[in-house]
């Protein structure tokens, strides 16, 4: 046994000296985001602002999105408990989705670039690549636990404890463990990194789902998930310390069987095998469409169902909201004093979330395409008749191609769901979601352009536009929670677009956008075209 860890330290070790930087950004990064925002939330609470997002968030669209809290009372709502409220689940699900980057990347990644082949012809143990990934990880969120406490603490704001602060940093590690062995498991199971990577967001996303009905139905049922078992820990208020112990041993049960589990497998092959392929291929692969379409199936099959499952899971939330309505004065008289209904704030509201996601997909999409590049794959796409030029448009017609469907399964899968939820009591139709839906395409669109800006003029920058999309979803998410400045919504492509059926249709705005997009797109094709191709990186 002691052979399958051996030499593990000194493979931690090296971790360590190679990823330092990237620690200190995660770290810093991660935990400022998590813990610097009471400055702001205090302003918030100021006069009747505490009583007023008590009310808001006994929403169920807002408990579907941030979560449920367990005070009953506003007068019993304080600053600690909305900071845990507002900021707790969604700082756990970055710190799992970071997580399970890191993990796969240094496990299975290097197993299909060949890395542990070479690390393995020394004195090195089968596991002991996966226990240093497993002990760094352990030490980073161990480190940004710590220091998202001291930076709560460093306020020394109201109600803000030190307890309570300790164990909101531990919450946030804590999901980051969970992520990991989530991330390891599947490392182990997958043919290949990417699956691998696709199949423990997908994990992630489908415990996001299920404790967002959970949380709306019966928050007792999502003390069963694990996702749970982070932000329903309540800092500051009733601060569950023993569900971090439910964590812990999750996250080493599933460590354990993932060690098990790569202990019976070949290095660099998945207990799911690849997919053999035909004996002959087929006349579509004569084509660069068909080609590409064929490269990227999985991927986009994969998240188009994912459109579809959210959109009903939010959907399904719908029957209940009547209840909640009838059931909460305030809410009433705040719905009865404006033309807007409680279906139609919840869509204008949820499909902004939606749509985020939707464009994952064309970035994804856009950015397959310096990927295939890299890995030395085009240069004899380019030694037949095949141009740059097919390349690029055929790859943003296929991102432009999912975005549409992308938009029609996640608004058709959240419509006709709500609508067999409240049944005959909807003041909304199935066209109304649709149009709340593809009022937001020109987002997406822009997204699109931006990802093909940065292949044609910087590729290795092409994931920077991931980040400006959580950029831009954040800020559209806190909105309505901080008193932003005008000048910094604006910068968020989003916050140009009105919330139907909220606000009113802007064909200005619309055919703005879309020009700003396919401009992008152009310039990308320019620089693409004259740039020299990068393969190896």
């Amino acid at each position: 046994m002691k052979e399958e860890f051996a030499r593990w330290d000194t493979l931690f070790v090296q971790f360590l000296k190679r990823d330092w930087k990237k620690i200190m950004v995660w770290v810093l990064g991660l935990g400022l985001f998590s813990a610097g925002f009471v400055p702001a939330f205090e302003e918030i609470a100021k006069d009747q602002g505490l009583l007023g997002m008590f009310e808001t968030l006994q929403n169920p669209a807002m408990i579907s999105m941030v979560g449920p809290t367990p005070i009953e009372t506003a007068a019993d709502y304080t600053l600690g408990a909305m900071y845990a409220h507002e900021m707790l689940l969604f700082c756990s699900l970055f710190s799992m989705i970071i997580t399970i980057l890191h993990v796969v990347g240094h496990t299975r990644k290097e197993e299909d670039l060949g890395l542990m082949e070479l690390v393995r012809s020394f004195q090195i143990g089968r596991h002991a690549n996966s226990l240093a990934t497993f002990v760094e990880t352990v030490f980073i969120h161990v480190i940004l636990a710590l220091f998202i406490a001291v930076v709560l603490i460093s306020f020394k704001a109201d109600t803000i404890s030190v307890e309570g602060s300790f164990l909101f940093g531990a919450s946030i590690g804590m999901a980051g463990l969970i992520g990991a062995s989530i991330a390891l498991v599947t490392a182990q199971i997958m043919p290949t990194s990417s699956a691998a990577t696709g199949s423990a967001l997908g994990v992630i996303g489908l415990l996001y789902l299920v404790r967002a009905g959970t949380d709306v139905l019966n928050v007792d049922l999502s003390m069963f998930n694990p996702l749970g078992w982070t932000y329903l820990t309540y800092p500051f208020t009733e601060n569950h310390w023993i569900l971090l112990v439910c964590g812990l041993v999750f996250t080493v049960l599933l460590s354990i069987i993932a060690f098990v589990l790569e202990g019976g497998r070949d290095l660099g092959a998945g207990y799911l095998p690849q997919k053999e392929g035909r004996g002959n291929a087929k006349k579509s692969l004569l084509s660069v469409r068909g080609l590409l379409i064929k490269i990227q199936k999985g991927v986009i099959m994969g998240w188009l169902i994912a459109f579809v499952i959210m959109g009903a899971a939010y959907g399904s939330i719908y029957g209940d909201m009547q209840t909640f309505l009838e059931s909460n004065e305030i809410v009433k008289q705040m719905f009865s004093h404006s033309d807007v209904s409680i279906e139609e704030s919840f869509t204008g509201t949820i499909m902004m979330v939606l749509i985020s996601l939707v464009s994952i997909l064309p970035i994804a999409t856009v950015n397959k395409l310096f990927t295939e590049e890299s890995s030395l794959r085009l240069s004899q796409l380019f030694a037949t008749k095949v141009t740059r030029g097919q390349l690029y448009w055929t790859s943003i017609g296929i991102a432009f191609f999912s975005s549409v469907v992308g938009i029609l399964l996640a608004a058709g899968g959240l419509g006709s769901t709500a609508m067999a939820a409240m049944e005959d009591r909807s003041v909304m139709s199935i066209m109304d979601f649709f149009a709340a839906g593809y009022n937001f395409l020109p987002s997406v669109l822009f997204f699109t352009g931006l990802a093909a800006f940065a292949l044609g003029w910087a590729p290795k920058l092409g994931k920077v536009v991931y980040l400006y999309l959580g950029y831009s979803f954040i800020l559209n998410y806190f909105e309505g929670l901080l008193d932003l400045p005008e000048w910094l919504l604006n910068t968020a492509i989003q916050s140009w677009i009105p919330r139907m059926p909220i606000e009113d249709f802007d064909v200005r705005t619309f055919i703005i956008i879309t020009l700003m997009s396919i401009a992008l797109m152009v310039i990308g094709y320019v620089g693409y075209r004259r740039r020299d191709m990068i393969e190896g990186i």
